[in-house]
């Protein structure tokens, strides 16, 4: 019975595994990039809100968790403004929050879609944050996975700390490059290369990645600008206003942003539940898929009568 059971979820899995649609929604500030996995169906759309800031969606893609995760529901991706495949901003355009939530509503306003759900993914989780406290009637559950605090300069960030000679060797590669897009690049590399908890899934990853975009689907200056935009933000006071059920997840070794900010995410948060993935860094979505995608399926498939109410 397990067997059948197991061959028939996987033949569903890649069924649904097909090339996602693709558009592009022209607003005056930007032309945003956005690509649907999934059918319509009476399960409530998922935006999964990539982090960065200045990276684009494809580091999320590097498996199948979110086209598996798109058999039972919509799974919507977009490139934030000035990453991607929505490079086309006009001179001048706000990199700021508000200006993030408007791309964010702006698409869902497009697609039609009375209700989505939010996974905000380690920036992508400030965004679906301040998008939540703009817009509750919109949100009907949220994920943090890993996700920045909510005021970042009290963000308790271990990377430093952990990896000394690494820091160390990126910061004088960086000296000897100058301000260079290989000096960012290869920044970023360094970066990704501190935030597993497995190495050989790390190797594996980047392997992969780095196979198809050298540049990890990064925008340095798009990164510059939105960090200059908010400095300062804070983000703190919207949580205790939260409504909707949310799933708090964090990697139990992410020395990128440390398990403590989620666990105050999740008690700030009324009602909030903690997930932590023993054997991750900050993706546990590459390093432990099965029970990711275990875990965000039963999640968004609760009744919505489970919504917190005060």
């Amino acid at each position: 019975m397990f067997k059948l059971f197991f061959v028939s979820f996987a033949l569903t899995a890649s069924l649904h595994a097909q090339a996602p649609v693709t558009g592009v929604l022209h607003t005056p500030d930007v032309d945003l990039a956005y690509e649907v996995y999934g059918s319509p169906s009476s399960a409530t759309p998922v935006f999964a809100v990539n982090g960065g800031p200045g990276l684009s969606h494809q580091y999320m893609l590097q498996n199948d968790v979110w086209p598996r995760l798109s058999a039972h529901r919509q799974i919507i991706m977009y490139d934030q403004r000035g990453t991607g495949k929505s490079q086309h901003v006009r001179e001048g355009a706000s990199q700021t929050m508000a200006a993030q939530v408007a791309d964010l509503e702006a698409i869902r306003a497009h697609l039609n879609l009375p209700r989505i759900d939010l996974v905000g993914d380690s920036y992508g989780g400030l965004v679906s944050i301040a998008y939540t406290a703009a817009h509750p009637d919109r949100v009907e559950r949220l994920v943090l996975s890993d996700s920045a605090a909510p005021n970042p300069k009290k963000m308790v960030h271990l990377l430093p700390d952990v990896f000394p000679d690494v820091e160390e060797r990126s910061a004088a590669e960086q000296a000897k490059l100058g301000d260079t897009p290989e000096a960012s690049n290869a920044n970023l590399i360094a970066h990704f290369r501190m935030i597993f908890y497995s190495p050989e899934l790390r190797d594996e990853y980047l392997n992969k990645f780095l196979a198809k975009d050298k540049t990890l689907g990064s925008t340095p200056a798009t990164s510059k600008a939105v960090w200059a935009a908010n400095q300062g933000g804070d983000l703190t006071a919207m949580l205790p206003a939260f409504h909707c059920p949310t799933l708090v997840v964090t990697g139990r070794y992410d020395m990128n942003v440390a398990p403590i900010n989620a666990w105050l995410m999740h008690k700030a948060i009324p009602g909030a539940r903690f997930e932590a993935f023993e054997k991750s860094g900050h993706l546990p979505s590459y390093e432990e898929p099965e029970k990711y995608v275990k875990v965000l399926d039963e999640f968004f498939n609760e009744n919505a009568s489970d919504k917190i109410t005060r």
